[in-house]
């Protein structure tokens, strides 16, 4: 009987434990620090600046306006968009292209600048359709520079990525995009799999989806297979579905360059796109492209999402990325998820507290 007593005090304070232990995440979209393969782009956007733009500025000064909204982030995840390296690239992915072909390479300094978005644990996903822009090899050199750096990696392959919290137990990352590869989100049989192995073994797990079509008409989110230059894009809501019931806490979406809607999953959250963190490269810096949310989020020992909040960004010009004042991002997001999502959509209040309608 003493013993049961003691077991039964054992498994009550274990549960106190798992629910006092939150963490905090705080995640943005994609990042582009600068491009060291085609940079013709800088002379159009020069000509429309009235000013002339650099291909490459140094990387930690784009980094440098967004620490302060990683700062209370035990983990900060951002979508490394484009590869890291220097030298020639060992590999032209636009030489046999007639057109909409983009590639994107930053110099070997990103590394360190991306490490540099908060003093703890910083995650990088390379689970989208710009981190193989150097082809196999640029891909692993992209890794190798990160995790040089002191950068965690996730999203090379299926296995989930773990990172210690300070309560010394491990949070699973896992990355899925639509750029081929055994991490696919097309195959939502596997996805399960891999999310339930994850779950399986981890308190929390953190899920990163890169999908979508892209642009200005990209801002609602659709129970179909979308399309971007008449390739397939995956269907997020699909993907949603299986991750959340595999076990995955949060999914962060990013890849249509703009923000989209957020919905509750019972207590997990899917935020379906962040839209551009920082992009210093060839893209668009006009309505709605331009904003964007860092979206943190606390998660308590047994994996349930609270006390969520988005700081809005805006873009101006590439890689002049600050807060926004106007918090246009909230609005938006917060429209989205009522037409999107009417009985699941959160709803985001003016001072970017995220909660359940």
């Amino acid at each position: 009987r003493a013993r049961a007593v003691f077991v039964a005090d054992s498994l009550r304070s274990t549960y106190a434990i798992r629910d006092t232990a939150t963490v905090r995440f705080c995640a943005g979209g994609d990042v582009t620090l600068g491009t060291n393969l085609d940079t013709s782009w800088t002379k159009l956007v020069s000509r429309r600046l009235h000013r002339r733009v650099a291909a490459l500025p140094a990387p930690d000064s784009l980094i440098a306006p967004l620490r302060p909204l990683f700062a209370d982030a035990d983990f900060a995840l951002v979508n490394v968009e484009g590869a890291i390296g220097g030298g020639q690239p060992p590999f032209d992915k636009c030489v046999k292209s007639s057109g909409g072909c983009f590639a994107l390479r930053m110099p070997p300094a990103a590394a360190a600048a991306i490490r540099g978005v908060s003093k703890r644990t910083v995650i990088a996903n390379l689970a989208n359709n710009h981190a193989r822009d150097a082809g196999a090899e640029g891909l692993r050199e992209t890794q190798r520079a990160l995790e040089r750096a002191g950068v965690v990696v996730t999203g090379v392959d299926t296995m989930p990525t773990l990172a210690l919290t300070r309560h010394g137990d491990t949070v699973a990352f896992l990355g899925f995009a639509t750029s081929g590869g055994d991490n696919d989100l097309g195959d939502l049989d596997a996805v399960k799999r891999h999310v339930a192995r994850a779950a399986a073994a981890n308190r929390r797990v953190v899920v990163t989806m890169h999908l979508g079509a892209e642009g200005a008409d990209a801002q609602r989110t659709v129970d179909s297979t979308e399309r971007y230059y008449d390739r397939p894009r995956g269907n997020p809501v699909a993907f949603a579905d299986a991750a959340t019931a595999a076990g995955a806490d949060l999914v962060i979406g990013h890849g249509p360059h703009v923000v989209r809607a957020a919905e509750w999953r019972d207590s997990a959250l899917v935020l379906y796109s962040l839209g551009n963190l920082v992009t210093y490269g060839p893209f668009s810096h006009r309505e709605p492209m331009r904003r964007g949310v860092v979206a943190c989020a606390t998660v308590d020992g047994r994996g349930a999402v609270r006390e969520v909040k988005l700081h809005p960004t805006m873009q101006r010009a590439p890689g002049r990325v600050s807060t926004d004042r106007s918090r246009r991002a909230l609005t938006l997001v917060d429209s989205l998820s009522k037409l999107d999502f009417p009985k699941t959509g959160a709803r985001v209040h003016r001072d970017g507290k995220l909660v359940r309608r």
